[in-house]
């Protein structure tokens, strides 16, 4: 049966309460259309969509905001081809191996992603700011052939025994050979006809781990293709060809590397790199190069609603995206308020889905629903399941997201259990979060189950009071956590980053709280704190504040 066609699925909002089941109700066609050909890799279908770029060798595809350099569709298509080669014929880069990358974001790592996914490689990505002990643990439990890492990230592998290939050489360097050089040594050389399906492994992602112990996340080709479709989709139906895009999301995360380090290229914008974030050098970027879209985070938004506005022309902002972890009401609003001709849209999605899961069509319907994060993307199914009956809940009933798509990973790396605890056997994936549908298929992120507070038998969502707390004149930033009670179970602690200059108490947030919450949710606990430990998408690392809490107790003692 076809549920789309079926009279009794609600039409206005995708849900079908026989089975519980809520439907996208945006069906991809003609060139938007998901590639069903088994033997299609990421990389062929990206330079397909090259040459459907108009003027490949003026149109650029990239610009480092540092140096300006600059780089055409024509040239990234050679350069991928070039390093695919020397990859393949020089390194013995084969089909099925895993190649483990470390760099900050520059105009070399979609290169370098592509070319491993041309030869039927398998790319790993990695965080430069993890310890040497991380990385180590990272570069055997992905099982890496060879390692390509930033000239100031190569001591770092050093100890793994691993080949490691350098960027870009450094003028005092070693004479060790660079992708820089490797590209311009096989630029004319072939490649042999590599047979790659769409079932097979692409990348392996490590989550952030913001709860527990990071996992390699599985995608294949197929996931991949799948989330550049549906992006490229999203991006030829909201933006205008003259677009310039900003990348300060690090690539080795799926937000940045679903945008900027494939999805995008497929769409054939321009995108403007920053090689890490720094809020002035982005106001400077936006200023600079006319930089109309953002795909941003919530600390990101919430620096630019406090932002004076001295200095910097924003002007020809458009468009403002927001992953990664919730937007609240409040912080939503203040940015609308003080941006109006800006289109601010939220969205949801996570590693195990490459990025993909709910987005906002346009601004209009984000302005409508300052909390919510979208509507399910082509191609997408949801259910939301009480956690504790297993049953599949209506619009306004909460419970854990479930989602189904051609997008959702393969499974945990070398995880068999960890596995088929967040995949069932229908396919459906597990996502941790609290959520809600509205009567009109919008999604509500509430928090993540694991970080819900069990305070006398009543469930808070730090998230609730994160939003209240950054409403307050005197407070930058906010994290709330559970703090061990004896008579309670557990309690709701904020740590907190004070404005500059303020003496605000203890007793004076929980005050603040105490007054728009019902009594269970109260802050009990109150901890100043110089930063909020986050990871690089913008989740807050509660485990650290909660292992930072017992320290403190233990010290204490």
């Amino acid at each position: 049966m076809n549920t789309f066609q079926d009279q009794r699925v609600n039409r206005n909002r995708g849900y079908d309460p026989r089975t519980g089941i809520y439907y996208s109700l945006i069906k991809l066609k003609g060139k938007h259309k998901i590639p069903t050909s088994p033997q299609l890799n990421t990389a062929s279908f990206i330079l397909t969509q090259f040459s459907k770029v108009q003027s490949p060798e003026s149109r650029v595809a990239l610009i480092d905001s540092a140096t300006n350099q600059r780089i055409t569709y024509g040239q990234l298509n050679r350069s991928i081809h070039s390093l695919a080669a020397g990859l393949y014929h020089g390194l013995g880069v084969c089909k099925g191996d895993v190649v483990f990358l470390l760099s900050p974001n520059t105009t070399l790592y979609p290169i370098i992603c592509l070319a491993i996914l041309l030869i039927g490689g398998v790319v790993t990505t990695a965080n430069p700011v993890s310890t040497e002990t991380e990385l180590t643990k990272q570069v055997f439990d992905s099982g890496a052939k060879l390692a390509i890492a930033a000239p100031e990230e190569m001591h770092k592998l050093v100890s793994t025994g691993v080949p490691t290939l350098v960027t870009t050489r450094e003028p005092s360097g070693d004479d060790e050979l660079s992708v820089e050089e490797l590209i311009d040594c096989c630029d004319s050389v072939l490649l042999p006809d590599i047979r790659t399906n769409q079932s097979d492994t692409a990348a392996i992602l490590y989550s952030s781990g913001t709860t527990g112990i990071s996992k390699g996340v599985i995608l294949t080709h197929r996931n991949l293709i799948s989330m550049m479709t549906i992006l490229k989709w999203a991006v030829d139906i909201t933006s205008a060809k003259d677009d310039i895009f900003l990348c300060f999301i690090p690539m080795f995360h799926i937000y940045g590397l679903a945008f900027f380090g494939l999805g995008l290229l497929c769409a054939g914008t321009t995108t403007v790199l920053m090689k890490r974030f720094d809020f002035q050098g982005m106001l400077e970027a936006i200023q600079t190069y006319k930089v109309s879209n953002i795909p941003a985070v919530p600390p990101v938004i919430l620096s630019l609603v406090k932002y004076n506005g001295g200095g910097c022309d924003l002007s020809s902002l458009r468009n403002v995206g927001s992953g990664a972890a919730p937007l609240s009401k409040n912080l939503a609003q203040g940015f609308r308020e003080k941006f109006p001709w800006v289109e601010l849209k939220p969205g949801y999605g996570l590693t195990e889905s490459c990025g993909a899961g709910c987005f906002f069509v346009t601004g209009e319907e984000a302005k409508a629903r300052l909390a919510a994060s979208g509507e399910l993307l082509p191609s997408f199914s949801a259910k939301v399941v009480d956690p504790v009956t297993g049953v599949a809940m209506g619009p306004y009933g909460e419970g854990e997201l479930w989602l189904k798509g051609p997008a959702v990973m393969k499974g945990y790396l070398g995880n068999e259990v960890a596995t088929s605890e967040t995949i069932d056997s229908d396919g459906w994936l597990r996502t941790g979060d609290l959520c809600y549908f509205d009567e009109d298929g919008y999604l509500f992120v509430v928090d993540r189950i694991k970080e819900l507070i069990k305070y006398n038998g009543y469930q808070v969502a730090p998230a609730e009071l994160e939003a209240i707390l950054l409403n307050h004149p005197h407070i930058l930033d906010a994290a709330v956590i559970p703090f061990e009670d004896e008579e309670a179970g557990e309690v709701p602690m904020a740590y907190i980053v004070r404005a500059t200059g303020s003496e605000l108490s203890d007793d004076q947030v929980m005050q603040y709280i105490a007054g728009q919450v019902a009594p269970h949710k109260k802050i009990r606990k109150v901890a100043f704190i110089d930063e909020i430990p986050k990871s690089v998408a913008g989740k807050i690392l509660r485990k650290d504040l909660v292992a930072r809490s017992k320290q403190n107790i233990r010290s204490k003692l």
